[in-house]
């Protein structure tokens, strides 16, 4: 491991570490011993990675068999989360390696496992961190392993050793670098042989055979200026072979990430393909840490970044400050790398990503709605915690349930600090809010039940008298009447018209008490049945007009009633004339239509105005077209002049747009 960190950078408190690992299984109170001895700094290292190396495992045994990483994106940011001194990543990197290589050496089994978990989590790192020579060793021994046929045939692809393709890139830098001193151009020049899981890759992505590839060896020039980028390329087109149709101008015209740099593909006289980029230190850096990144667009899963995101990037943007600084001054103080999220492990090992100060009962609900529901309490780290303890990165998480009940109401008071998240307060109400309604649902359906029982017509179903009064389920009618927005009038007057069974002298008596009561009066005619149509609803003083039936007696219709004008022209002779006689004591039942601006309390207001005015409400249906609020009431008035003033009245009601007589 110290071998491996040395390619890094000369940093004596990482190579400690890394040889110190592993004191705490020989050395008794080993770190009181390696503060003592070796430093703090030291001793917080070789901590974080010991945790480091426990949450891994915790984690490897979630992935089932296959060792696949199941939440590959989601355990980096924990794993940078964590440390509270970034420089143990690099310390875990160089264990890995370390452990491939091993691999490689002996052909143990169990080999492919740890490439899969390198290739998921721990080569992205050492991209992210920009430390190449550690990352393409990990993608091809892990390459090696996971597909041991495909790295083998692009090995013999190659036909030459790593170090001979090395060797052949010195060559061809030390050749650019003469040539463009010649010019008196002052460049950066590096080669980089593309290393075997790189070829893999770009074979998978572009589909392309081998020999397709020209960029298997690689050589980027770093200039001043633009001006100097094309007098580069220029000079390399000048005295090297080119293959044209490989030439591609980022400069002029930028990739949509940003990247800016010039591209193109030389021969030497053997014909072996050298890619070639060009660009200026401003393109480079910003190909390097801006958002052209590497490891931003060649990477899958970061096209949508987000805080924790964001947060990781602070991170590793120090990380590689102190890799880059470590040697020559003391490190920059730590930024303030801010994140808004915690990462904890569940029993089983998976990581949840919750928000900053989220507690157990956020851990239950970000799970499952049902858990949080039955959540009685908790233990972390195997220890019993109060439910409104702030979870911590990397801790373990266990739920203990009840097997039935509910949320508390102590869970939404803010005071309390036991829910943080707007997701888990929003569940605890929704449970409240479903109660409430079960509730509301089981007292409409008794008080109906006692109703009909009362009235004798426990028969009748209560999806006819839903429906009869606007209503899509019996449940919403069973609230309704639990809430009182239905009388028991309104009920009554649904069921007894539904009874088909009406004896003769029901009939007589309905209308010698309309008449008694001063009812609608036939021209010519004493004692005949008569019945108010219920498509117009007539009440005094409207213009009326009979209708004679066959086997029901006269239906009243108002003068402008629709359908008065489709019986008048298809049975004239039937119409007759009819009068409102004494309606002192009578009742007559409108409907009323409202639309107004939807609000909380809206129904309140406008059945409250109702109710004033001594007018029974007997049925009431509601719907909202597009954020407004349709509304149908029927009331019993005894005179279209109180209906008038009802009416003025509601009209005044905050967000009424409309409201009339149906």
């Amino acid at each position: 491991m110290v071998e491996i960190l040395k390619t890094v950078g000369k940093d004596d408190e990482l190579f400690a570490a890394a040889y110190l690992f592993h004191s705490k299984d020989l050395i008794r109170d080993s770190s009181e011993w390696i503060e003592k001895t070796f430093g703090t700094s030291v001793k917080r290292l070789v901590e974080d990675f010991q945790r480091l190396m426990q949450i891994n495992n915790k984690t490897r045994q979630s992935d089932g068999e296959s060792g696949a990483m199941i939440q590959p994106e989601e355990i980096r940011r924990m794993l940078l989360a964590m440390c509270t001194d970034l420089r143990v990543v690099v310390l875990r990197l160089a264990s890995r390696l370390q452990t491939l290589r091993w691999y490689a050496n002996t052909d143990a089994p169990g080999a492919d496992r740890f490439g899969r978990e390198t290739l998921a989590l721990y080569a992205p790192l050492a991209n992210r961190l920009g430390i190449w020579q550690m990352k393409w060793e990990l993608e091809d021994l892990s390459l090696r392993f996971t597909q041991p046929k495909i790295y083998h045939e692009i090995v013999r692809e190659l036909d030459e050793s790593r170090e001979e393709r090395l060797l052949f890139m010195e060559k061809c830098v030390k050749l650019v670098k003469e040539l463009l001193a010649k010019h008196n151009i002052q460049a950066e020049v590096s080669g980089r042989p593309k290393h075997i899981f790189s070829i893999y890759k770009k074979m998978e992505r572009k589909h392309l055979r081998f020999d397709q590839l020209f960029d298997i060896r690689a050589m980027r020039i770093i200039v001043d200026s633009v001006e100097h980028c094309y007098e580069v390329l220029s000079i390399v087109q000048e005295h090297f072979t080119i293959i044209e149709k490989e030439y591609d101008d980022y400069i002029a015209h930028p990739k949509p990430n940003g990247y800016q740099s010039l591209h193109t593909v030389m021969t030497d006289p053997e014909g072996r393909p050298v890619e070639i980029q060009i660009r200026s230190r401003a393109m480079h850096d910003f190909a390097e840490l801006g958002v052209a990144a590497h490891w931003r667009y060649k990477e899958k899963g970061n096209s949508n970044k987000d805080k924790g995101a964001e947060a990781e990037e602070q991170r590793v943007a120090w990380l590689r400050q102190i890799l880059a600084w470590r040697s020559d001054v003391e490190p920059p103080s730590r930024p303030g790398v801010t994140d808004d999220h915690v990462y904890v492990l569940t029993p089983q090992g998976r990581v949840l990503e919750l928000q900053n100060g989220a507690t157990p009962i956020d851990f239950a609900y970000q799970l499952h709605s049902e858990l949080g529901h039955r959540c009685r309490g908790a233990r972390v780290n195997g220890a019993m915690v109060p439910l409104n303890t702030k979870l911590k990165t990397g801790q373990t998480v266990e739920i203990l349930t009840a097997k039935t009940g509910g949320p508390s109401r102590d869970w939404l008071n803010p005071e309390l600090g036991y829910a943080a998240s707007p997701r888990t307060r929003t569940k605890v109400r929704q449970w409240f809010n479903a109660q409430q309604l079960a509730e509301q649902i089981q007292t409409g359906r008794e008080r109906l039940d006692k109703e009909l029982a009362r009235l004798g017509k426990t028969a009748v179903k209560l999806e006819d008298i839903a429906q009869r009064l606007g209503y899509d389920k019996v449940d919403d009618l069973c609230v309704a009447f639990a809430k009182e927005e239905l009388s028991t009038r309104a009920i009554e007057q649904v069921v007894q018209p539904s009874e088909a069974e009406k004896v003769e002298e029901d009939e007589i008596h309905m209308s010698h008490s309309r008449a008694a009561k001063g009812g609608v009066l036939v021209v010519g005619v004493d004692s005949l049945l008569t019945q108010l149509a219920r498509c117009c609803h007539p009440a005094p003083p409207d213009e009326i007009v009979g209708f004679v039936t066959r086997g029901r007696g006269v239906t009243i219709h108002r003068m402008d009633c629709p359908n008065v004008r489709n019986l008048s022209a298809n049975s004239h002779e039937r119409m007759i004339d009819v009068s409102w006689g004494n309606t002192c004591d009578a009742l007559y039942p409108v409907d009323i239509l409202v639309v107004a601006k939807d609000r909380v309390g809206l129904i309140r207001d406008i059945t409250e105005i109702i109710s004033k005015q001594k007018q029974n409400l007997i049925g009431m249906n509601t719907k909202s077209v597009k954020g407004d609020a349709h509304m149908r009431f029927s009331v019993e008035i005894s005179s279209t002049g109180d209906l008038q003033q009802t009416l003025a009245l509601i009209r005044e009601v905050k967000g009424v747009m409309l409201a009339r007589r149906a």
